[in-house]
Parts: C-alpha cells; structure tokens; sequence
C-alpha cells in the first residue's frame, strides 16, 4: 500500500457481503442456422497478399570486398550446387525445391514441404 497502491485490502473487499443480491445468469438458446459454414470462414484470408522469396543462398562480405564487385565478379554462397532451395514466405521456411526453367522464366519445383506442426514451431 505504501508504494501508491490503492486497492483495498482483502478483508475490505467482504465488508458488507451480506448486503448484495446475486442473481443466475440467463443466456438465449444457440442458434446454428445463421452460422457460416466451416469452408467459407477461409475465404476471408484467402485475397491476403504474401510475400513468396526463394533463397539459393547467402554470405557474409566485408564493405571493402562489396565495393571491389564490378561486372564479371563471382560471390560465393554457402549452399553447395544441387543442394535444394529454401523457400520463404513472409521469412518464414515453408518447403525446400530445385530450380527449373518454365517457358524461360526461372521456377522452383516443390520437393520438401514443411510440415504444419513444424511450421507452427518456427512461429514461437
């Protein structure tokens, strides 16, 4: 109380019990007929925009050997070559692919997907 507590004390908080009147609590009966059905409550995420990366890997670089690249310059990564791609969504591991060339536009083809237990996992 002396550090600028202004609850009561416990004992005061049963001052004059007797005089309260409690009542049962009534609620209407549920109705399920105006529900919506199960398959239409993912509708409502279904138009949320997500941001999808693929990453083929990465490294770290000194300022210095940033401003050294010019045209030509080969980086490193620290993924070996036919090791599966990561793919992100929101940053976030979903599924692990290869890459493939579709009407020569790069793609990825799916060949590990994360499963939702360890999704829900990588959220914590």
């Amino acid at each position: 109380m002396g550090n600028g507590d202004t609850t009561a004390p416990p004992d005061a908080s049963n001052a004059g019990a007797g005089d309260i009147n409690v009542q049962p609590t009534s609620f209407p009966p549920v109705d399920n007929q105006n529900a919506v059905p199960a398959n239409k409550n993912i509708e409502f995420v279904l138009d949320i925009p997500l941001q999808v990366t693929v990453q083929i890997g990465s490294t770290r670089m000194l300022i210095r050997e940033l401003l050294q690249l010019g045209q030509g310059s080969v980086i490193e990564l620290n993924k070996l070559a036919g090791e599966p791609m990561e793919v992100l969504v929101n940053n976030k591991l979903v599924a692990r692919g290869e890459v493939v060339v579709v009407n020569e536009k790069f793609g990825i083809r799916l060949t590990d997907v994360v499963s939702p237990n360890q999704r829900i996992q990588q959220l914590g």
